[in-house]
């Protein structure tokens, strides 16, 4: 006999004697893990917010309260200034996008500052992610947007003003998908 149909003969018996072996196997229930949850407690912990700013939620927060969060929340992983530290830096852009090493900071690259807001209220303070309140995540979205220069310093921030405001790299994306 060839090597070739030992093979293919050894093959065939390993996947038969796998295949009967399967269904007498012990049975293993799930751990039941978790609570399920109810459909309006879902919905009451879901936050979609879109470009456009729609999912955006009603409350406020000026420059200078963002800064006094920053300092509180986010210094220590973005620096002082947020110009990095063990984190990336999210202000200070030096280098331009179409530099090989290029800085990618909110101001330079984020196209929208929807996605600020939507961001930070999902994902910070890295410690306790969620924790911020809206009029919180409003403020830091204003401190960020003033120290990447795209707000003045006396700005108040708040759904409206921050789904009109438009992005310097607004247009620096390229649309990929089918028309």
């Amino acid at each position: 006999m060839d090597w070739f149909r030992i093979l293919i003969n050894g093959g065939a018996l390993i996947a038969l004697l796998t295949g009967c072996a399967t269904p007498l196997a012990p049975r293993v229930e799930a751990p039941k893990l978790g609570t399920p949850i109810a459909a309006d407690a879902l919905t009451a912990q879901t936050l979609n917010v879109f470009p456009d700013g729609r999912g955006l939620p009603p409350g406020q927060g000026s420059v200078a309260e963002g800064a006094r969060l920053f300092a509180q929340h986010c210094a220590g992983c973005h620096g002082k200034d947020g110009r990095g530290g063990t984190a990336e830096e999210l202000t200070g852009a030096s280098r331009p996008l179409d530099h090989p090493a290029a800085d990618k900071t909110i101001g330079s690259y984020w196209p929208y500052a929807t996605t600020l807001f939507d961001f930070i209220r999902r994902a910070k303070p890295m410690g306790a992610p969620g924790t911020l309140n809206a009029d919180e995540v409003y403020a830091l979205s204003a401190w960020l947007l003033h120290a990447n220069g795209v707000l003045a310093a006396d700005a108040v921030m708040d759904a409206p003003r921050l789904s009109a405001l438009r992005m310097p790299n607004r247009d620096g994306f390229i649309r990929i998908e089918a028309p």
